[in-house]
């Protein structure tokens, strides 16, 4: 159980976080948001280590083993399979202890260390790392080339594997899909719900903290409020909160309008000065509760061309690639204005290079491109950040498109994409990632297009950017074709999907649902043409005899049966402490309450007083009780695995 008992931290002049407590059980998934620079970064490297509370406890288990991503990889020599072992420390040691016994003859610390490795599972260590690499989209062959060969996107998915290779009680993911694809966020999303440990995880992907997250950790207004279920639920549940929450600042608005207007009345008749000095007193108490401030800051609409063109672009028997190779043979395919696409398939079957020969920068090495008279593109790729002017601001960057449009109409414009004020006029060189994108887009609407080809438009984009592209998208009258991994923008903003697989292009009859089940149902074709393939390989070798597979499930299900009752008292206990913390913090609201505190209101405030001494007393019995059945589950985990 990890603790942040009323911690404070600030950065620099800003605080971050004041006087929050909150409690992590084991085993929770929690996805963790909040608004940019909220802390949600500074909540990790909290845990790490890597910062101090200003004030307050964190309190973390003895041992407690921590995973986390890291967001940058040197150019190294190493192939990626050995960079990826380097992420379980132990397995290191060991193999390194290994080899300094046989070397030196010590027989009698090689079989000690030999059991150290069996242990630790370290014999399939590389096995293991093997299909990280290729889950998150790696080639057998790609496994040996060098870190350094890859590109920076590719070497984020290296860190990625190394951090779910780690032993770990506690893994801490900040953005782990932003540079993954449809299938290996799907691939991702399967193997992190089958995580045993705590997991935190910071996401910009509904769809993704959907499937994966059992809570909600938002950072607001300085604290971390914990919500129970996935992303969707914390949605309805904060929405109700902010609307009870606006009901009570607006109650109090009139309160604080009433103090106010008595202190300017009498505070000069000395007849009143006591009774209004009480007033000022009372207004300095109130604990002032913020507004409830819901609208997203990003409103902006994508202007379509004027004229367009029927069709937009056709391309007849087109063979696509790059010099000799050819990635998609026989292309045909012809764009009408609103249509909108989604492409879907594997890592590498050519998705990109089909949107780059769409925009012209590819051209086909066979076949017939048309583009319609009136065609004006619109693309997006993360190259487009790379071309931005490090040195113009977001309002120079427009200016140069349009040289003879008004500052002031231009200003409105860039406003809707989160640059205001002066925000405008700051150089792209301090820009983050997510700014970036954001002006990248900016500037691709600005110019009318009437065909978007967008390629992962939704990387370093935060909820409230997603929210507003995607409705955006969903009003612009052209065409749109789109590679994400984001489901919820391509469930919400395409009419059909196209299906890029071993070199063709054909339309996919189905949805995403369909396309997950498609994808794992070719996984599954590979796998057990892999597995025939290594047995009939065993069986010339002579290897061991298959393992008894209806035994081992039957004793899965036997120890899942007897783990059953205590995972159920526990999320018994869970609810209860839910239940009993929502009754708590609704007598705390009460309380907080001026007119509470009226004498007429004497009999009101003895109960609320004594309730709030109850529900803190039943809430640390659940507490203690939940951790007793904790450890004794644990004890029985345990016990059952080395059975």
């Amino acid at each position: 159980m990890i603790t942040l008992e009323s911690l404070s931290l600030q950065r620099g002049t800003l605080t971050l976080l004041k006087d929050t407590s909150v409690i992590i059980h084991r085993a929770q998934r929690i996805g963790v948001v909040g608004a940019n620079g909220a802390g949600k970064s500074s909540l990790f490297k909290l845990l790490l280590g890597e910062l101090h509370p200003d004030s307050g406890d964190l309190l973390l288990p003895g041992n407690l083993r921590i995973a986390h991503m890291a967001q940058e990889v040197h150019a190294l020599d190493k192939s990626a399979l050995e960079y990826v072992l380097d992420g379980d420390k132990e397995l290191r040691r060991i193999e390194q202890a290994l080899a300094n016994a046989e070397a030196s003859g010590d027989h009698s610390k090689t079989g000690d260390l030999h059991a150290q490795m069996e242990a630790i599972h370290g014999y399939t260590a590389r096995n293991r790392a093997e299909q990280l690499l290729l889950g998150l989209g790696f080639t057998m062959a790609q496994t040996q080339l060098p870190v350094k060969s890859f590109s920076g996107g590719w070497r984020i998915r290296l860190n990625l594997a190394q951090a779910l290779l780690m032993p770990s009680d506690l893994l801490l993911l900040d953005e782990p899909t932003n540079h993954l694809d449809l299938d290996a966020t799907l691939w991702l999303e399967s193997w992190l719900k089958q995580y045993p440990g705590t997991l935190l995880l910071i996401s910009h992907d509904r769809d993704f903290l959907d499937s994966v997250a059992n809570h909600i950790a938002h950072l607001e207004q300085q604290k971390i409020n914990m919500y129970r279920g996935n992303y969707s639920a914390f949605e309805l549940l904060r929405a109700e909160r902010l609307s009870q929450q606006q009901a009570q600042f607006e109650k109090q608005q009139v309160r604080v309008a009433q103090i106010e207007n008595f202190v300017r009345r009498f505070k000069a008749k000395a007849s009143k000065a006591k009774q209004a000095q009480s007033r000022v007193k009372e207004l300095e108490r109130m604990e002032m509760i913020a507004p409830a401030h819901v609208d997203s800051p990003f409103e902006f609409t994508i202007p379509c061309a004027e004229k367009t063109s029927s069709p937009l672009l056709v391309l007849d028997q087109a063979a696509i690639g790059y010099g000799e190779k050819t990635i998609l043979d026989t292309v045909s395919l012809s764009l009408l204005p609103g249509m909108r696409i989604g492409l879907l398939g594997p890592n590498g079957a050519g998705k990109s290079t089909l949107i780059k020969t769409l925009v012209g920068d590819v051209s086909p090495q066979s076949g017939v491109y048309t583009a319609g008279e009136n065609l004006k593109v619109g693309y997006f790729a993360q190259h487009q950040l790379e071309e931005l002017d490090l040195n113009a601001t977001p309002l120079l960057h427009v200016q140069r498109l349009s040289p003879k449009v008004s500052e002031q109409e231009i200003r409105n414009y860039v406003g809707g994409f989160g640059f205001k004020g002066d925000d405008a006029d700051t150089e792209v060189k301090r820009f983050s990632g997510g700014e970036k994108a954001r002006l990248a887009l900016a500037l691709i609407a600005w110019q009318k297009p009437n065909l978007l080809l967008l390629d992962e438009p939704t990387n370093h984009l935060d909820l409230e950017m997603r929210l507003a592209l995607t409705l955006s998208l969903q009003a612009f009258p052209g065409a749109v074709i789109m590679v994400s991994h984001d489901r919820h923008m391509l469930r919400n903003t395409v009419d059909e999907f196209w299906l890029v697989c071993d070199g063709q292009v054909q339309p996919f009859d189905g949805d995403l649902e369909d396309y997950h089940q498609w994808l794992k149902q070719r996984t599954l074709g590979q796998n057990k043409a892999q597995s025939n393939d290594q047995s009939n390989s065993s069986t010339v070798e002579g290897n061991e005899p298959k393992r008894d597979r209806k035994e081992e499930r039957r004793l899965a299900a036997q120890r899942r049966e007897q783990l059953r009752p205590l995972k159920k008292q526990l999320d018994k206990l869970e609810k209860q402490l839910d239940n009993t913390q929502s009754e708590l913090s609704e007598v705390e609201q009460a309380l907080a309450e001026p007119d509470i505190y009226d004498a007429t209101n004497k009999d009101k405030l003895q109960a609320l007083l004594k309730k709030q001494g109850e529900l803190s007393q039943q809430s640390e019995a659940i507490e203690e009780e939940w951790m007793l059945v904790q450890e004794e589950l644990e004890a029985l985990e345990a016990e059952l695995e080395s059975s």
